[in-house]
């Protein structure tokens, strides 16, 4: 995979491998298979942040604001109070279609989904940026590592991010685990 091989390179993992992840187990409980891409990310660096800006949820995480299931569960009741009104983006329109979240931007209270359309297989889902503190949602035509790469290196087309952009400006790209940075806030 050259986008999963050029984010290595980009953004080393962490030394210790994360704690394994039940595959099976977690896609019982979301009703639904998971990208490939996604079970490579999550297997490779585990919960935590990209260049602190970009939170990864996994399933069964030992921090709730990064488990994958307690945020689905959260945004899952927050997006539908919100919709009663307030208009649904244009992908969700179509019965049956819904999204998951798999990542939030770190401050700004938004997060990354995929659309999850019927009879769609998951490595053909498509990532949806919604600003969180407003109706916008941005879609992107890619998987999230195709995704989480583009912002990284800048190249992504989108108008979000500019922490990254404007204020970060990384030099080198990092990865820090949930626990350690939790950690670190804690003190």
């Amino acid at each position: 995979m050259i986008a999963f091989d050029a984010l290595v390179r980009l953004c080393p993992p962490p030394a210790e491998p994360p704690p394994a992840v039940d595959w099976a187990r977690a896609e019982r409980a979301l009703g639904s298979a998971l990208p490939a891409d996604y079970k490579q990310l999550v297997d490779t660096y585990g919960d935590g942040l990209f260049d602190e800006t970009i939170w990864l949820l996994v399933p069964d995480s030992a921090h709730g604001d990064c488990d994958l299931h307690a945020q689905r569960a959260e945004r899952d009741e927050i997006l539908a109070d919100l919709w009663e009104f307030e208009a649904k983006p244009a992908g969700l329109l179509e019965a049956g279609a819904r999204v998951i979240p798999w990542a939030f931007e770190e401050g700004t209270g938004a997060f990354l989904y995929w659309l999850v359309r019927p009879g769609q297989h998951p490595d053909e889902w498509t990532v949806l940026y919604n600003e969180g503190r407003g109706p916008l949602w941005e879609p992107h035509d890619m998987g999230c590592l195709a995704f989480l790469l583009a912002v990284l290196t800048g190249t992504a087309e989108t108008q979000y991010f500019g922490c990254l952009y404007d204020v970060l400006k990384p030099t080198e790209h990092h990865f820090a685990t949930a626990h350690r940075t939790l950690r670190d806030t804690d003190r």
